[in-house]
């Protein structure tokens, strides 16, 4: 098919604002996918996504649809909508000539509307402003428009009105995705080779790594001899195919279109998002690429038996494959024996990947609390990047510490405002621009630290928002943080992995919960116990643990009331000595219980 009947475009979205749906009815549109095979979020394949109704994976699909007596082809990229996947939608954008901005009719203009589509704008992308759910009898279809209005700087005419429940608007959608959005044009016209750009992979047993990539020039068929650009890995074309949505043989792909490639590579790290594919025997210059994520969150995660190291080793590469923004290296702790510290993008990216590993490789895990990295200068003048506590420098060794900051935008219903101030000043936010939508919203824009939003904060805004409200955020830049480190002595030892890095201000209140967590959770002893925390070369929280109780006379009978005596004064030194030389060994039952939430 000729290039000019080519048309790549993608749907984007605050979460829960209808993407996946109006993805199914485009497909029963244009009869992709047999109506007795339709079921709901269609494109959304992982267990989890249907499970949550969430979108976590982008997912491309080849749909065909005639347009006044013509075919074309129309490449459409599904993609996530929360802003820990934001990584997921940047990649799908590259690869695409248009996006529909999609706005929900009962619920406006959200935080995750603006990042989306500025990073749309970035791409140089033809938008499609499109309204949602105008069927439903909550929808606000006036009051919406002129969201959209003001936002684009648009007129009326512009705006598309679809149901994804219905169908309604829809064929006329895809017919207006076909009058407005350029077709792809091949950079290098005629050339004998090929150049494709990698926007995705995924792992198969049988088939090693399988690249997604849209063609920008030249034709692949199956058997070329292709090389990545980065890499340098030479590899044969073992399959070409498009997703219709599942993975269809084709016999060769040809520029502009969107496919995958079957490579045969069953070692990680050869591909690369962002790389460039090109014929090994006419390579033509690479592509600009991607820019590298930058994991904001990091967790250490162990296997609960230490037999299944290696499997959690394996399981992490296997699924650093199908999700490139995950990063990790193997750490040891004394405590905990062999794991891995693993840098995520966020909170839920954090929690999806734990539970894949859980649930697709059928691992029992301990993962820890998440933290951030600090940027430390020790007084001796040497800087030191730390992710975990355990690195950080004692209290006198330390000069300064710089912490990740994020740029936060809130939009909520102006009645909950008194209420999200609270809670801003409760994760030390700094409030600057507000702005005032004409249905009696507002949004704010608010810098914070980024161990303070991962401390509940989503949780807290949406219960004093009663859900109401919606956020988005980016990471903006480093500045001077007020945290120390927390050590935990138990009988006047410290443990390593009870160590916390923790706000100055709110240093007391954390190693109290520690504390009062620690006393109840650990078995009384032959002799008492004391719990501390210690923050900045201070006992700050500090409970006993009475020892076991044993009555040593229980079997004497009769005799001089001196023997009694005897044997109490006895096991009273013993108990001294004890507490003087005893340590107490902590359960791997008790590590569990603490790091678990």
């Amino acid at each position: 098919m000729n290039l000019k009947n080519i048309r790549n475009f993608s749907i984007i979205a605050h979460i829960d604002h209808g993407k996946s749906t109006l993805a199914d009815r485009m497909l029963e549109v244009t009869n992709t996918i047999p109506e007795r095979k339709m079921r709901d979020q269609m494109l959304d394949t992982m267990e989890l996504e249907q499970e949550r109704g969430i979108t976590i994976k982008m997912q491309p699909v080849r749909m065909e649809h005639n347009y006044n007596g013509e075919d074309y082809i129309l490449n459409l990229i599904d993609t996530p909508g929360h802003i820990d996947f934001s990584y997921e939608v940047s990649r799908a954008l590259r690869a695409v000539e248009g996006s529909i901005l999609l706005v929900d009719a009962t619920q406006g203009v959200q935080a995750q509307t603006f990042t989306t589509l500025e990073m749309a704008q970035k791409a140089g992308l033809k938008i499609i402003p499109v309204l949602s759910k105008v069927d439903s009898p909550l929808a606000r279809i006036d009051e919406i428009t002129e969201e959209v209005m003001n936002l684009l700087n648009i007129d009326p005419d512009d705006i598309l009105y679809v149901s994804g429940k219905t169908g309604e608007g829809v064929e006329s959608l895809l017919n207006h995705v076909i009058e407005n959005v350029k077709p792809p044009v091949e950079l290098i016209p005629d050339t004998k080779s090929v150049r494709a750009m990698v926007f995705d992979f995924e792992y198969s047993n049988h088939k090693g790594v399988i690249i997604y990539v849209r063609l920008i020039d030249g034709n692949v068929k199956k058997g070329d001899q292709l090389v990545f650009g980065t890499s340098k890995r030479k590899f044969f074309a073992l399959d070409v195919g498009v997703f219709k949505p599942d993975a269809q043989s084709t016999d060769e792909l040809r520029a502009g279109e969107i496919g995958y490639i079957v490579t045969g590579i069953k070692e990680a790290r050869v591909a690369q998002v962002g790389d460039t594919v090109t014929l090994f025997k006419n390579q033509l210059e690479t592509l600009d690429g991607y820019s590298e994520p930058t994991a904001v969150v990091w967790a250490s995660v162990y296997p609960e038996s230490t037999d299944d190291f290696e499997l959690l080793k394996i399981a992490l590469g296997r699924l650093q494959l199908s999700d490139s923004s995950l990063s990790f290296e193997e750490e040891v702790s004394g405590s905990m024996g062999r794991g891995f510290r693993i840098g995520c993008l966020g909170m839920l990216h954090l929690e999806i990947v734990s539970e894949r590993l859980r649930r697709e490789f059928n691992l029992d895990l301990i993962v820890t609390s998440p933290s951030v990295t600090y940027e430390v200068m020790k007084k001796n003048g040497k800087m030191l990047t730390v992710y975990s506590a355990a690195m950080f420098p004692e209290h006198g060794d330390v000069a300064m510490v710089e912490e990740p900051w994020v740029e936060i935008k809130i939009i909520s219903p102006a009645e909950y405002l008194g209420g999200i101030m609270n809670l801003l000043y409760e994760h030390e936010a700094e409030a600057g621009d507000t702005e005032t939508f004409g249905d009696g919203r507002t949004q704010l824009i608010i810098m914070m630290p980024l161990r303070e939003l991962m401390r509940n904060f989503f949780d807290e805004l949406k219960s004093v928002s009663s859900g109401y409200a919606s956020i988005s955020y980016e990471i903006n830049q480093m500045r001077t943080a007020e945290v120390t480190r927390m050590d935990i002595l138990i009988a006047e030892e410290p443990v390593a992995a009870f160590t916390r890095i923790v706000s100055t201000r709110r240093a007391e209140i954390e190693a109290d919960d520690m504390v009062e967590k620690l006393y109840k959770t650990l078995s009384r002893q032959m002799f008492v116990v004391k719990i501390q925390a210690k923050v900045l070369g201070k006992i700050v929280a500090s409970r006993k643990l009475s020892a076991m109780k044993k009555d040593v006379t229980a079997k004497l009978y009769g005799g001089d009331i001196t023997r009694k005596m005897k044997l109490r004064e006895k096991q009273k030194k013993g108990k001294k000595r004890m507490k003087e030389m005893g340590k107490v060994n902590i359960s791997h039952d008790v590590f569990l219980k603490m790091m678990k939430k």
